[in-house]
This record gives structure tokens, sequence and C-alpha cells, in this order.
């Protein structure tokens, strides 16, 4: 138990890190899509999900998203990561029960839902479905992002011991 709680602690300290790097280096400065991430802090919710569970994947999930909006970003970020974020690692969840998907394929699943969530807040804040027109941008990059993250998370997850 005191090894999962550890490595709970520094896998959680490793996501802050990892949006704290995004949160210097916004990706929209290079590809200008409103909301685009490389979704490094992912890395870490796919490895805890796949070697310690969705109960500590939400934990580790909700304390990233609270800490980071606290320290690097605002209250209307915290909307938006918090949906995204529950959403993803629903998705993910659910297609690593299912046991048919790679880590990248629920990866790439956790990406794209991240961005639907996403665009699900923007549309209910402004009052308008416009912002689904950025839905095939964000799927794409979604689908991206998600496999690059899956496949880095899946490197990691073979090097990690047995817990």
């Amino acid at each position: 138990m005191s090894k999962r709680v550890a490595l709970g602690g520094v896998l959680t300290a490793t996501a802050i890190i990892f949006s704290y790097i995004e949160f210097l280096f916004p990706l929209e400065l290079i590809i200008p899509i409103p909301g685009l991430k490389l979704g490094l802090a992912n890395i870490v919710v796919v490895v805890i999900l796949y070697k310690l569970g969705v109960k500590y994947a939400l934990a580790v999930n909700l304390l990233r998203i609270f800490l980071v909006a606290w320290l690097f970003t605002s209250p209307l970020a915290l909307l938006f990561a918090l949906c995204g974020g529950l959403l993803s690692l629903l998705a993910m969840w659910l297609l690593k029960s299912v046991r048919v998907f790679s880590v990248a394929g629920v990866s790439i699943a956790g990406g794209v839902t991240h961005n639907i969530g996403q665009i699900l807040v923007a549309s209910l804040l402004m009052g308008s479905a416009a912002v689904f027109n950025l839905l095939p941008y964000l799927l794409i990059t979604g689908a991206i992002t998600g496999a690059l993250i899956g496949v880095l998370a899946g490197n990691v997850l073979k090097r990690l011991p047995e817990i």
C-alpha cells in the first residue's frame, strides 16, 4: 500500500510539472487552434490508470487539475480542464475495461473525448454552437496527440516495476 501511495505522489508531481511545461510553451503559438495542447500530463494519467487503477487515476487527475488551475491558470480554465479531464478519464477507463484496445488506442480516445468535453463547455458558456466548427481540427489533433501520449505511456509502463 505504501508503495502505491508513494508512486501516486511522485506521479502527481510529475503531472503538475508536465502541465507547467505546457503552460510555459503553449502549442497554440505554433498551431493556431484555441485550446490545443499536447496533453503531457495525460502520460501520467494513463500510466496510473493501468498501474494503480481508476480510483488513483481519478484522484491524481483531479488533484492535478485543481492545483494547476490554482497555480498557473484561472477558474475558467479549471472548468474546461475539469470537464475535459473527467470525460477523458471515463472514456479511457471504459475502453481499458473491455481489454480490446492498446494503450495508444485508449489514449487516443482520451485525447478525442477531452476535446469534446472542452467544446461542450465552450458551447454552453458562449450560448452558441459556433465553437463546434473547431471540433474537426480538435478531433484530428486529439487523435494525433493521444497516439503520441499513448506510445509514451506504453513505454513508461514497460519500464515500471510491478506493484
